[in-house]
């Protein structure tokens, strides 16, 4: 049975953490009240601290005393009932972080953080193209790939912070990750996927080759999904967004290929964003979704 989650009148924060930046907004129903962005510090690689403190002023910035809740997400694992985050790859200081403890301390207000996958994927069910569908899988595609899994309209609760990494799963001699990502046209082409990018707009047979190689490689990773989940849709975003014209046709190719013919005729791919402020609602999401378990 499907879980309502209301949002009407709750005002909660969204905390975007990325490798770079700290976006923090108050939300209202389907409204950004404030937002406020703020630089990763320099020193974010040996000093944990100044991560965080960042991460508490730019929450102040737009929290009010009509904030019941904070949601975080997070590019990295987290602990998701002990708020515990660990091992951020681009703020290498910040290995085993108790970011939850933290913030309920100084804020007075529940806290729930969760990967920055799972965000997008409870955001597209509350704010995005997840509306109408009950179960889909979430993906986000950059310089990795991250799934989030959304089973009977809420978030699939998993119990070692590893549902959704289909990047891990092994494949030909490496991951997914390693062809199903911006990795893919570093580690395998040797050449950045802007440039690939420029190359096919100027009709580079080579380039637009490459991309049919990428997406046949992403139509597998669909496969596995469907395999394993059988979702009614699966919502893709991320900046390979730009490059979706090269690389779309091979990936239902490859999904034609799929074992049981009427499942490949039935999923659905969605496209959706994930710039601006719409991972401020997804994190705002994931505190709207986990306080409803409550």
């Amino acid at each position: 049975m499907s879980k309502e989650i209301q949002i009407k009148n709750r005002t909660v924060v969204g905390v975007d953490i990325g490798g770079t930046k700290v976006n923090a907004g108050r939300v209202c129903g389907e409204n950004l009240l404030d937002s406020y962005l703020s630089k990763i510090p320099p020193d974010a690689e040996h000093n944990a601290q100044s991560v965080i403190d960042v991460v508490i002023d730019t929450i102040a910035k737009v929290f009010t005393s009509e904030v019941e809740g904070i949601g975080v997400g997070i590019p990295s694992v987290a602990d998701r009932e002990k708020g515990i985050v660990y091992d951020v790859q681009n703020i290498k200081s910040w290995q085993e972080i108790h970011l939850k403890e933290i913030l309920e301390v100084k804020f007075k207000v529940p806290v729930f953080i969760d990967n920055d996958a799972n965000c997008f994927a409870i955001g597209q069910r509350l704010y995005g193209k997840g509306k109408e569908h009950e179960n889909f899988v979430g993906i986000t595609i950059g310089t990795g790939i991250g799934g989030g899994i959304i089973n009977k309209g809420s978030l699939l609760k998993d119990s070692n912070c590893g549902a959704g990494e289909f990047g891990m799963l092994p494949y030909l001699d490496g991951i997914l990750e390693d062809y199903c990502s911006g990795q893919f046209f570093i580690k395998k082409i040797g050449i950045e996927g802007v440039e690939i990018l420029k190359r096919a707009r100027n009709n580079d047979s080579d380039a637009i080759d490459i991309y049919k190689q990428f997406g046949k490689h992403l139509g597998v990773a669909i496969k596995s999904i469907m395999y394993t989940l059988d979702p009614e849709v699966i919502i893709i975003a991320g900046s390979i967004m730009s490059a979706r014209e090269y690389f779309e046709k091979a990936i239902w190719e490859e999904i034609k290929t799929f074992a049981f013919t009427q499942s490949a005729k039935k999923i659905k791919i969605e496209w959706s964003e994930t710039e601006g402020d719409f991972q401020v609602f997804g994190a705002a999401a994931v505190y709207l979704d986990r306080s409803s378990n409550l």
